[in-house]
């Protein structure tokens, strides 16, 4: 998909129910995780408060990585790895 207006992008994530939902370990081949850009670091600590707070398991940060990103990462939904950087 080609998007000119960021106000006009979206994801569009399907599950078909047939198919199996093995177990999901941090090391695999395959998509890993998926990376969200919220902008700032306020708002990276500040969701991922939220996050913790409503149950989510954070197994990193915030923190600044060895590569210089400020991030976090939480397990989402389907134990998919989520990470929340600026």
């Amino acid at each position: 998909m080609y998007v000119n207006d960021l106000d006009a992008a979206r994801l569009e994530i399907m599950n078909k129910p047939q198919m199996d939902d093995m177990e999901k370990i941090l090391v695999r081949t395959g998509y890993v995780h998926l990376a969200f850009s919220v902008g700032s670091r306020e708002k990276v600590d500040e969701l991922t408060a939220r996050l913790e707070n409503d149950g989510y398991e954070v197994i990193s940060g915030p923190r600044t990585t060895g590569d210089g990103y400020y991030e976090s990462c939480i397990i989402g939904i389907e134990d998919n790895q989520i990470e929340l950087t600026v």
